[in-house]
């Protein structure tokens, strides 16, 4: 499980309003971090921790005095707003429109769950990053006091920190499906600058060394397929998959079990 010591230095807590103070020091205490209420261009840290808007956010130096960045419980672009969403494109078809019960190992930011949740399968999410974790519990909070979900009854996804290599094997019932979208180094270093979240995620946590352990786990713990999300670019994480869905920039592999 990755230690929240490994971001002291490089993470903090930073509030301005008085109403925060509380949380900010016991947030900060959990992580393992400092709080400030105010910061410079001095300040050791280059990432920071915050409640705006309504919500808690990451920032970087460069982002202190825009939005920062906060788990998005909005339907993305082209979405349906309908719940269930039809289960159409292609991570539909990678997980299966059949399928009903899925674990998304590898929850980063959440889009890829939130999107699995509008689309009605039974969701369950593992995160081993405590930044994230706080992230998603943050916006995870947020989905289930939505109108929409309240008047669906609907069930936010549960929310599990930790290693999925440790998790999946302790599951006392096996999903039909376990997502992968682990952290691919770039393309090459001089590449077009990546999406924001991805940049500061990858700043903070690094590439995922153990995606290969974390895919024979899945393999051994899924009922009927193990789905990896990887760029175009990269080769398949274990050979050739059963089947792959392809969009503009990505994939997704499918590996059948049995």
């Amino acid at each position: 499980m990755i230690q929240t010591a490994l971001h002291k230095g490089k993470l903090a807590v930073f509030y301005q309003e008085r109403d925060k103070e509380v949380a900010s020091a016991l947030l900060a205490e959990k992580l393992g971090i400092t709080a400030y209420q105010s910061i410079s261009k001095d300040t050791a840290e280059d990432f920071f921790l915050t409640w705006r808007d309504g919500r808690l956010k990451l920032l970087d130096k460069e982002l202190l005095k825009k939005g920062g960045l906060s788990v998005d419980i909005e339907p993305r672009p082209g979405e349906q707003r309908s719940w269930p969403a039809p289960k159409k494109g292609a991570l539909a078809q990678a997980l299966g429109r059949k399928t009903k019960t899925v674990v998304d190992a590898t929850t980063g930011w959440g889009q890829d769950s939130l999107h699995i949740f509008r689309m009605g399968y039974d969701l369950r999410c593992i995160e081993r990053s405590p930044v994230m974790v706080e992230l998603l519990a943050d916006g995870f909070s947020r989905l289930s006091q939505a109108e929409w979900v309240n008047n669906l009854n609907a069930q936010v996804p549960e929310l599990i920190f930790g290693n999925a290599i440790e998790i999946l094997p302790d599951l006392e019932i096996k999903p039909e499906c376990i997502f992968i979208d682990p952290m691919f180094p770039p393309k090459r270093k001089k590449s077009a600058l990546a999406k924001k979240s991805m940049t500061i995620l990858r700043e903070l946590l690094g590439d995922d060394e153990d995606k290969e352990q974390l895919f024979e786990v899945a393999l051994q713990m899924a009922r009927k397929r193990v789905v990896v999300k990887t760029p175009n670019h990269a080769e398949p994480i274990a050979g050739k998959p059963s089947e792959s869905f392809t969009g503009k920039l990505l994939r997704y592999d499918v590996y059948l079990i049995g």
